[in-house]
């Protein structure tokens, strides 16, 4: 039967809609979608499906079109995400196909595709095979079977093939230009020598950037000169050269480049995109004075054109890839600026977190021989490093910078209280001498007596206050590990005194009791619940960005940089295989900057020695992989910092 449901219109086109069958109505998808309960996300209406139950999470699910094909993610909600029947691992990609059924708490919803069917689900019709490896190999077709002049041009063919494919799949510019070389002599068997020139900026002289002889020697640039006369016509005229008998050639025989080198035919070629010359490439030979013909010049163009598209395009990438550099440097930056005392932190972990990386794929113990990083994977756990305390940034300044238990204006109000205190037991101590001087009448001796016992007695009372306030004092130091609490807390909380209206005043408040008692730190259990709220902030704020797929790993790196292998760490207590490799490498990184980082207010830097024993006893808690934790200790990535 025909679906004559409608689809609203958008101005993207729709790919895909989304049926939530309780409600009867329709969302459409374009490339991304979330599903969550909060209607005034800050997300566009039409990326946002809202479910408003309270039993679905703020930002519940995401629904992505990568690669030609839909998948799913559960962000960690509280309820999970199902399909057919099957919860979701939090943070992992599940495909999805037409007809899928999801359920987002009690919300039931059919993803419906209109992608058209891969061709895995097609039926295949094979009218003919080639065995394209073949292809692949410049040397297919010998002179057995076929005449000399065909294996060329089959070769070049087959070089010209090998361009675009270069140019396709090259991801840096100093690849593309050792491909392009190659594929040159490849293309011109008579080439004897092949150099390119680039421009690093509009309207500069092109810079050598390679040059190469047949046989592999890389030429200098003062041994392998070029001609300025070629050189110049090209980027002027902006017009291939081809010049047979160079050395009788009346336009360059005579320059000096040329004679020294003998060169006797040569191609020079502008590498030339919507009218701007990137750079060029000469090709020249001293054996051969007719080398090359017009189509070669033509075979030489049309290689240089496809060049000049992918070293835009390598430049067009580097831009946005400083640009997202420096975003990222400049959030770290505004972060860290509300926390001077861990200033450069960050960038610190960063910078350890790269090293221990490399360390570990350079590890050829049997326990991390398997373990691989690409460069894009690097890139990840730089990025990841570089925010993963971005959340930070909704944390409430006087908790982010508290430096003891107690926060200044409650330590100043705490020892303002103890002088108000001293001065009631002053005021009642003398209102009691007149009181009994009125009523028995004291002579001069007996009075002088009772007074020199009074002021004895709060001599004393005053010397235990202040051996009170010096006890509150270094409690309210934090302590780096576990300490016990002073019993001498609660003798303090139990202590009362009457204020200047009779009544009954405690000494030391329970808020500020509870504070003192923390065991490790300076933070209380809620202001700790405050800054554990970082991870899961930084999380929410990471997956808004648009990652690209190289770089799609950086909000689960980040998010787990807290959790502890056996279970015990947060925010959402994942434990063993549940914990990537690059996060582990993250923690340990994290937990040993905050170690030895120079000196805060609430604490002092540790030695290296006293950190690497702490992180020591984390790992044989089974708190952090201990393979890595060698791996950190032996490669000392700390030491290159």
């Amino acid at each position: 039967m025909q679906d004559t449901r409608i689809v609203p219109e958008s101005a993207n086109p729709v790919m895909a809609y989304l049926e939530v069958t309780d409600a009867g109505t329709v969302f459409p998808l374009h490339d991304e979608v979330v599903i969550g309960r909060d209607p005034q996300d800050s997300l566009a209406s039409d990326r946002f499906l809202c479910i408003p139950e309270h039993t679905v999470s703020r930002r519940h699910a995401r629904i992505r079109l990568r690669g030609g094909a839909y998948f799913v993610e559960d962000l960690h909600s509280f309820n999970g995400t199902f399909v057919l029947g099957k919860r979701l691992q939090p943070g992992a990609w599940h495909p999805l196909h037409d007809g899928d059924e999801l359920a987002v708490s009690s919300a039931q919803i059919v993803f419906h595709s209109l992608l058209a069917p891969t061709p895995a689900s097609q039926p295949s019709v094979i009218q003919q095979r080639v065995d394209a490896t073949l292809y692949a190999n410049s040397q297919w077709m010998s002179p057995d079977t076929a005449s000399v002049d065909a294996e060329a041009t089959i070769r070049k063919l087959h070089a010209m093939a090998q361009v675009g494919i270069a140019v396709g799949a090259v991801k840096n510019s100093e690849t593309l230009i050792e491909k392009i070389m190659n594929l040159i002599f490849e293309l011109f068997p008579l080439a004897e020598r092949a150099v390119i020139l680039l421009r690093k900026a509009r309207g500069e002289e092109p810079v050598q950037v390679a040059a190469r002889r047949r046989d592999g020697r890389i030429e200098s640039g003062a041994r392998m000169r070029t001609s300025r006369t070629i050189v110049n016509e090209v980027l002027e005229k902006k017009q291939s050269i081809l010049s047979v008998d160079t050395l009788a050639d009346r336009h360059f025989g005579s320059q000096e480049s040329i004679v020294d080198q003998a060169i006797r035919s040569v191609m020079c070629v502008p590498l030339l995109l919507e009218g701007e010359v990137l750079g060029l490439v000469q090709v020249d030979t001293s054996s051969d004075p007719y080398a090359f013909k017009g189509d070669d010049l033509e075979m030489l163009t049309g290689v240089c054109a496809e060049m000049a598209v992918a070293l835009k395009n390598f430049q067009l990438y580097s831009d946005i890839e400083r640009l997202l550099e420096g975003f990222v440097c400049a959030s770290v930056q505004a972060i860290e600026e509300r926390d001077p005392a861990t200033a450069g932190h960050s960038f610190r972990v960063a910078h350890y977190a790269e090293g221990l990386s490399r360390a570990v794929d350079r590890a050829d113990g049997p326990e991390l021989r398997h373990i691989v990083f690409t460069n894009d994977q690097l890139r990840e756990i730089r990025y990841a490093a570089l925010l993963h305390d971005f959340g930070k940034v909704g944390v409430r300044e006087h908790v982010l910078r508290k430096e003891k238990k107690l926060h200044h204006a409650d330590m100043r109000l705490l020892e303002q209280r103890f002088k108000y205190a001293c001065a009631c037991l002053e005021r009642e101590a003398y209102r009691q001498l007149v009181e009994r001087q009125c009523e028995h009448d004291l002579g001069t001796a007996a009075f002088r007596e009772e007074k020199q016992r009074i002021e004895a007695a709060l001599q004393a009372e005053f010397a235990r206050l202040d051996g009170f306030l010096g006890a509150i004092r270094h409690a309210n130091e934090p302590a780096i590990s576990y300490t016990a609490a002073s019993h001498e807390l609660d003798a303090i909380l139990d202590y009362t005194y009457r204020d200047r209206n009779g009544a009954v005043a405690p000494l030391l408040e329970a808020h500020e009791h509870l504070a003192l008692g923390v065991s490790k730190g300076c933070l209380t259990a809620e202001e700790r619940k405050q800054i554990e709220s970082h991870v899961a902030d930084t999380y929410s704020f990471l997956i808004l960005i648009p990652w690209t797929q190289d770089l799609a790993g950086v909000p689960a790196i980040a998010h787990g940089h807290h959790e502890k292998l056996d279970g015990s760490g947060y925010p959402m207590g994942l434990s063993g295989a549940q914990i990537g490799m690059q996060t582990r490498i993250l923690t340990i990184c994290d937990i040993y900057d905050a170690l030895t980082a120079g000196d805060r207010p609430y604490k002092k830097a540790l030695p290296v020695e006293q950190a690497l024993e702490l992180l020591d006893a984390e790992s044989r808690a089974g708190h952090i992989d201990s393979r890595v934790f060698r791996v950190f200790v032996e490669s000392k990535v700390w030491a290159a910092a």
